[in-house]
C-alpha cells in the first residue's frame, strides 16, 4: 500500500525543505501547493499577497490549487507540501506532519532565500498569512493554529535542517513499521 506524507506548516517554516528531504531519503513524489500558488500569482501577474486577497473572495483559486492536491495525494508515494496540507489531504494521508517557528525567525528565513529586505518580507509574510487565516476559516471551516490532527510537530527553531529532517524519518519509519505500509 502506498504512503502519503502530509507536510503543512507556516511559510519560512522548512516545509519545503523538509518535503524535499523525504522525498529523497524515501524515493516519492513531491507536490508543492505553494509552487502552485506562485505559478497562479505569475500567471496573473500580481503579488503573493494580491493574489492571497483575491482568493479571499474567489473561492475558485484555492479550490483549484487543493483538487490538484488531492488528486495527488490519493494516487500515494507522495509528499504533499502546503500550509493546509494536513487538513485538505487528511483522508488520504498516512502521516501528518507540521513545522513551525515564529515569525520573525520565519521573515528572515525568507528574505535571506530570496535576497529580500527583512522588514518588508516580515510584513508581507504576516499579511499573507492573516489574509490565508482568514480565508481557511471562512471557505474551509479550518483554524490553522489548531494543530490537533497532526501526528507530529516541530519547532524549527529548535533543530536545524538536517536534524529536523532526521527527525521526520524517523517518524516515517516507525509509521512504516508499524503499519505494514510500504513505498511502491
Amino acid at each position: 500500500m502506498p504512503i502519503t506524507i502530509a507536510v503543512s506548516g507556516l511559510h519560512g517554516a522548512g516545509t519545503t525543505t523538509v518535503a524535499q528531504g523525504l522525498v529523497d531519503a524515501f524515493n516519492l513524489r513531491y507536490i508543492s501547493a505553494g509552487m502552485i500558488f506562485r505559478q497562479l500569482a505569475k500567471e496573473k501577474g500580481i503579488t503573493l499577497v494580491d493574489l492571497s486577497q483575491l482568493a479571499e473572495k474567489d473561492p475558485t483559486i484555492d479550490q483549484e490549487i487543493d483538487k490538484r492536491t488531492q488528486r495527488e495525494a490519493e494516487k500515494g508515494n507522495v509528499v504533499i507540501d502546503a500550509y493546509i496540507a494536513g487538513w485538505v489531504a487528511r483522508r488520504f494521508a498516512d502521516l501528518t506532519i507540521y513545522l513551525r517557528a515564529p515569525l520573525e525567525v520565519r521573515a528572515l528565513r525568507i528574505a535571506n532565500r530570496e535576497k529580500r529586505d527583512y522588514e518588508e518580507t516580515l510584513t508581507e509574510t504576516r499579511d499573507r498569512e492573516e489574509s490565508e487565516q482568514r480565508r481557511f476559516q471562512e471557505f474551509y471551516g479550518i483554524e490553522v493554529s489548531d494543530t490537533r490532527l497532526f501526528d507530529l510537530i516541530i519547532n524549527t527553531e529548535r533543530w536545524n535542517a538536517v536534524e529536523t529532517i532526521n527527525i521526520c524519518i524517523a517518524a516515517v519509519k516507525a509509521y512504516l513499521a508499524s503499519s505494514g505500509t510500504t513505498i511502491e
